[in-house]
């Protein structure tokens, strides 16, 4: 059973998902979490929250996971497309029971991919879906553990791309061993297509920026 003073669980894929929040509460600890790529603690408003990261997909997920943390709630968040033609970049997707917030959000179900999902087809596929408005690689996983470990589920997420555009390039084809992309063979295969992929990266680049700021605002303002 989770204590009172127990803090807070932030699963997200990547480090840079959590640099809105921290710019947001202006600093973060080192935090030791045995699995983990990334583990800072942050404090919000009095409550403290643990942010930890690993690489993309369930499987990731999990093995950072093993072990039970005394944890009041696991939240799963970070960047998602956008299945739904309404949202845009930069838009707050909410699956699930929402906290306690002044912000706005869009409520919808999110679809967990085993890999990523590049096409504006693909996109309109799992948009067929009752009630799917956008698609990630880790909630699921994360919503399991928390069954798991007794605790609440929370599912906050931020569009980085939106549902009539294509990724620059598949990313699935520049991931390595352990599942992780590797941003080496993902520069090669860009300078390969210079005219076209290295243009689209940079403004995937950006979106994501703007999108770990909205992200990080919104969090800093809820209560979970």
């Amino acid at each position: 059973m989770a204590t009172a003073d127990a803090p807070v669980l932030f699963v997200a894929a990547e480090a840079r998902e959590f640099d809105g929040l921290i710019e947001q509460v202006g600093s973060s600890s080192p935090l030791h979490w045995p699995g983990a790529q990334f583990a800072r603690e942050v404090i919000v408003k009095g409550a403290r929250w643990w942010l930890i990261a690993n690489g993309p997909g369930t499987e990731l997920v999990n093995r950072m996971l093993t072990t039970r943390r005394n944890v009041i709630a696991m939240v799963s968040t970070g960047f998602c497309g956008a299945l739904d033609a309404v949202l845009a970049v930069g838009d707050i997707v909410v699956d699930g029971e929402p906290p306690q917030t002044t912000l706005p959000y869009l409520k919808g179900k999110l679809h967990t991919a085993s890999r990523v999902v590049v096409t504006a087809r693909e996109k309109a596929e799992l948009n067929a879906r009752p009630g799917v408005i956008a698609v990630d690689m880790e909630a699921s996983a994360v919503a399991r553990k928390a069954r798991e470990w007794g605790v609440p589920f929370r599912c906050v997420r931020v569009v980085s791309d939106t549902a009539a555009e294509d990724l620059p390039l598949d990313f699935n084809l520049y991931r390595d061993a352990q599942g992780r992309f590797s941003r080496g063979r993902i520069a090669a295969a860009a300078f390969l297509r210079p005219l076209t992929a290295i243009p689209a990266l940079l403004r995937l680049d950006k979106n994501c920026r703007n999108a770990s700021k909205r992200l990080g605002v919104f969090l800093a303002d809820c209560r979970f």
